[in-house]
């Protein structure tokens, strides 16, 4: 297949009725599916559901498992042949951009990674940044004709808002992003208002969606993930900055105030540690993987990698430890925070960052329970580290979104 040939793999997705994408959506995030629970799922009747699912079937996108299930209160326990998705049908490249590099990779439309190339980044020029990512892109589309989307996830802070202020803009520590129109205001880059999203599609024909890394990450899971099937999942992230997303129904929910970032505001102790800015007692202060090494040096004098602290903290010497005690004992009043205002059936954290549960796990439980009723249940915490590639998957199933579920404007 051409790269003609790929354009039209997902051009082809355009005529699918809205009741269609449903059916897809549900044999995506659930499959292997039963016709009878998606009928429930989705209040059809099997004719109906025959009718929906014979396109989706004949475009190559769906399957029938050839191994037949029995369905819980199906008439006399029938067995039945449940859709699922076909993998390879279509593929997407996701793409997070820092200050240093680019992390590319290749997902099927399940989000599996099949491919990824890292590059590092020489300039920050939008242009060059784009001729970059067209070039890896060419290189992803050779060895995967079938690829349909394209995703980027963007590094960066906090910036002014990248467009009218209204949904569908979303941020993070990480950067501000315009997921209408794909601009992009990222300090960390030198980006303001740059339409990177035009750049790439302009180059590469396929349909680029760009957002900010953090949303991207949270959608992911949402999906594929830790929040795959919960009605209210909560997500914070440690690394570099930190970030916050809150999934309800099943959607991000995004608000007008979303590109002001928590971190620097959301404090723990006025007493708390200092930021290398001069900021006290934020989540930040205490978990950001710099502020973390910045307390270390000032202790000590010697600079240290995170990991190098985590290592030495394990090993007892006493300053690395003292610092990562007051980061594990901050992150458990957040989680617990998190869990008394929200009431997630689940919190992942994520991140480069996490790291710190492992060493310090009886000081965060120690924190939780401080601040939560002493009659609450346990919170459903779930930990995952996150590499550069697993937030480049996150900017893939950004893609996949847009072709599954329609998206105009991107």
């Amino acid at each position: 297949m051409n790269a003609g040939d790929t354009r039209m793999s997902a051009a082809s997705w355009a005529p699918l009725t809205p009741a269609e994408r449903a059916v897809a959506i549900q044999v995506l995030t659930h499959g292997p599916i039963s016709r009878t629970e998606i009928a429930r799922r989705l209040d059809l009747s099997a004719g109906s559901l025959t009718r929906l699912t014979k396109p989706l079937i004949e475009s190559g996108l769906l399957i029938e498992d050839p191994a037949p299930v029995t369905t819980a209160g199906a008439r006399q326990g029938r067995p039945s042949q449940p859709l699922d998705i076909v993998a390879g049908s279509r593929y997407f490249a996701g793409f997070k951009i820092t200050a240093e590099a680019v992390y590319g990779v290749v997902t099927t439309i399940k989000s599996d990674i099949v491919a990824d190339r890292t590059v590092p980044l020489t300039t920050h020029d939008p242009d060059q940044v784009a001729d970059l990512l067209h070039t890896m892109t060419e290189e992803f589309t050779a060895a995967f004709p079938r690829l349909s989307g394209i995703g980027v996830g963007v590094g960066g802070h906090v910036d002014s808002r990248a467009g009218d202020g209204g949904a569908g803009t979303v941020s993070s520590p990480s950067g501000t992003v315009s997921s209408s129109s794909g601009t992009v205001s990222s300090p960390f880059l030198g980006w303001r208002r740059v339409p990177f999203a035009d750049l790439l599609e302009q180059r590469t024909g396929l349909p680029v969606v760009v957002e900010n890394d953090v949303a991207a990450l949270i959608e992911a899971e949402a999906w594929f993930g830790a929040g795959r099937g919960l009605d209210r999942f909560a997500v914070l992230t440690i690394g570099a900055g930190i970030g916050y997303g809150l999934v309800i129904g099943g959607q991000l929910v995004r608000t007008p105030d979303s590109d002001h970032g928590i971190g620097p505001r959301w404090i723990v102790s006025q007493n708390g540690p200092l930021t290398p800015d001069g900021d006290r007692g934020s989540v930040v202060s205490f978990l950001a993987i710099p502020s973390i090494r910045y307390q270390v040096r000032a202790a000590t004098g010697r600079d240290h990698t995170y990991d190098e602290i985590l290592a030495l903290a394990a090993a007892g010497d006493p300053m690395p430890a003292r610092v990562l005690d007051e980061a594990a004992r901050a992150l458990g009043t957040v989680v617990a925070q998190i869990a008394n205002f929200v009431m997630p059936q689940k919190i992942l954290l994520a991140g480069e960052g996490v790291g710190l549960v492992e060493v310090a796990g009886a000081a965060i439980e120690e924190a939780i329970g401080a601040n939560r009723d002493p009659f609450a249940p346990p919170v459903p915490l779930e930990t995952k580290v996150s590499d550069f590639n697993d937030w480049a998957r996150g900017a893939a199933v950004l893609a996949i979104q847009t072709l599954v579920l329609g998206r105009p404007g991107v």
